[in-house]
């Protein structure tokens, strides 16, 4: 069974959460256009791949809206990831920038803790966090003014209070299109839409980072209780979308 036999189930109220995530991308891209013609766009997407960035960027693409899109490619991400990354470049009509971690930093750290560090302390996980994610990103959002990322408050009790524009980081505006989303909304949409996704969802993942840390659940688990499984619940955040407050608190750095 496919996910999207298995989840797609439209909410009563969809065609208004679609509407309210339409108008919010052309906000967004309005606000953050570029100052000068033929400049680049003050706002990008963040997509991990995962279900709900496809549709992010489904949206951006049917839109024509000026947004780019990036992805993290951390030198660990799945096969299925890579191979939709290549697919998704090939079709965006959106530009899409692949930042990678810093090679030397990636050597030294894994020479020195080894290849299964993230699997001895937390500490060492949010190192590993930091190189292959937490630096990339911050050279992804140089120069940007707004980003766009896959957030749903359904997704985790972390994520309980994601808010359609965030505002709590004073260097840049975070836009949460599918906020009020539910998981079978991003199914229903994919599925209405034909819009190409990673076949691990189809194989009980449906949160999906790198290989080491992501693992299938089983029926009943958590929406994210496959991400660093291994870990206190409290803990399942790689830095990416902790909130400024947090960041000086828990920030791998």
């Amino acid at each position: 069974m496919s996910a999207i036999d298995l989840n797609a189930r439209a909410s009563i109220d969809f065609d208004a959460k679609l509407a309210e995530t339409t108008a919010l991308l052309q906000q967004a891209a309005r606000d953050y256009a570029p100052l000068t013609a033929g400049g680049a766009a003050r706002i990008t997407q963040a997509s991990s791949l995962g279900a709900e960035d496809v549709v992010i960027s489904h949206l951006i693409n049917a839109l024509q809206l000026d947004i780019g899109i990036f992805v993290l490619e951390t030198g660990m991400l799945h096969a299925e990831t890579l191979d939709l990354l290549a697919r998704l470049k090939a079709s965006s009509r959106a530009p899409v920038d692949v930042f990678t971690p810093v090679n030397e930093s990636v050597v030294q750290f894994v020479d020195r803790e080894g290849k299964e560090a993230m699997y001895k302390s937390l500490s060492l996980r949010k190192a590993c966090c930091h190189i292959r994610k937490m630096e990339p990103l911050s050279r992804a959002l140089a120069g940007k003014d707004a980003w766009i990322t896959g957030l749903r408050r359904e997704q985790s009790d972390a994520r309980s209070d994601v808010h359609l524009i965030d505002n709590t980081d004073v260097t840049r505006v975070k836009f949460n299109p599918l906020a009020n989303w539910t998981w079978g909304d991003v199914w229903h949409f994919i599925g209405l839409h034909k819009i190409d996704y990673n076949p691990l969802h189809d194989q009980f993942y449906p949160s999906i980072g790198c290989a080491p840390c992501t693992r299938a659940i089983s029926m009943g688990e958590d929406f994210r209780a496959g991400r660093w499984w291994w870990e206190d619940e409290t803990a399942k955040e790689c830095g990416l979308h902790v909130s400024q407050s947090s960041t000086l608190e828990q920030a791998p750095t």
